[in-house]
């Protein structure tokens, strides 16, 4: 294992040499304020720990990164242990990161950083991840997570390289501040569907207690997602999650009762009821759910990225190979749009 401090460099190369990431991020306006905050706020950086390179291939290979990326990535470690800006950049990241291991709510959201920043701000965050590893292992432990289910929770890491790939052609990370949500102890994969441990919304409170139930902003409630590369949608297989998050949290988290399942997600768009069979997957999940409210407001992009993986797509090119394809693209060439839906039922 290599340690990181803070302005420590490799031997041999002068300190300050390779900044290129740090004057791509300073340049960047969003990204610059988020440095000043960083560099600013909290506590003083902590010694971080990154794999070396004999190592590293098999931490990958645990996380479910995609072969073809591994030795990239344990080329391009080598590049970020060669800058010292980074590499005090990464022990600010992990110490603001494991500040609040397992609070709801009080995780690091990492931005995206600007293409300026090249192959190594792509892949940055993994690398952030990586190092914040043996503390969320640690978190895990003390709450008695079965090994099994931290490590396909944080095999998550792979599958959103693999989403990265398929969208932009290499490895990196769209939504670093997702995979926060798992390296932070709020997020856990539980068969088909993962839960997040989430405080409940003024909105859905309202919907709620309109129903006759007990229920307040803020209170602790699982946020249900729905992941892609993980087979069919099942009714079967979404009960097989439902029974294990029940189960698990109850065990685990035994301060925070869960008695409200919400999800926020396109597959509660009404509409798909009139473009899929009554019996297919997607309409069975939507019944479990109570309406929250109507979402007015289009967003097309969203089934467009997560059933073709790029929401950039042009209409005309997009395939009909199945019945969630042709829903999809049906509804958009008749001239109608994609809503959000949110849903809650009761646990």
């Amino acid at each position: 294992m290599v340690h990181v401090h803070q302005g420590s460099a490799v031997r041999g190369r002068p300190p300050g040499e390779a900044t290129v990431l740090l004057e791509a991020l300073r340049a960047d306006a969003r990204t610059a304020e988020w440095l000043r905050d960083l560099e600013n706020g909290g506590p003083a950086p902590r010694e971080a720990v990154l794999p070396d390179t004999d190592e590293l291939p098999d931490v990958l290979l645990d996380l479910a990164v995609p072969h073809e990326h591994i030795n990239e990535l344990v080329a391009l470690r080598a590049r970020l242990a060669a800058d010292p800006g980074a590499m005090a950049l990464l022990a600010r990241c992990v110490t603001r990161f494991v500040r609040d291991m397992g609070d709801m709510g009080k995780g690091w959201e990492p931005p995206v950083f600007p293409e300026t920043a090249g192959l190594l701000g792509r892949c940055f965050h993994l690398y952030v991840f990586i190092a914040a590893l043996p503390h969320i292992r640690a978190h895990h432990r003390e709450r008695g997570v079965p090994e099994e289910v931290s490590r396909r929770t944080l095999a998550d890491l792979g599958r959103h390289v693999a989403v990265h790939h398929r969208r932009a052609g290499g490895p990196g990370l769209l939504f670093p501040w997702w995979i926060a949500l798992h390296f932070h102890g709020e997020l856990f994969q539980l068969g088909r569907l993962q839960f997040q441990r989430a405080p409940l919304g003024r909105r859905t409170a309202a919907a709620i207690g309109a129903a006759g139930l007990d229920a307040r902003p803020g209170t602790p409630c699982l946020s249900l997602h729905i992941t892609d590369f993980r087979g069919p949608l099942s009714p079967e297989a979404c009960d097989r999650s439902l029974g294990l998050a029940r189960e698990f949290f109850a065990r685990h988290y035994p301060e925070e009762r869960h008695e409200i399942a919400v999800c926020d997600s396109w597959l509660l768009d009404p509409q798909l009821r009139h473009r899929l069979p009554a019996d297919s997957n997607i309409v069975r999940f939507q019944d479990r759910f109570h309406p929250v409210h109507e979402e007015r407001t289009p967003d097309d992009t969203l089934p467009i990225g997560f059933v073709f993986g790029d929401p950039d797509l042009p209409l005309d090119e997009l395939p009909r190979r199945n019945s969630v394809e042709r829903a999809v693209v049906d509804q958009l060439r008749d001239g109608g749009h994609w809503y959000g839906g949110r849903g809650w039922f009761a646990l």
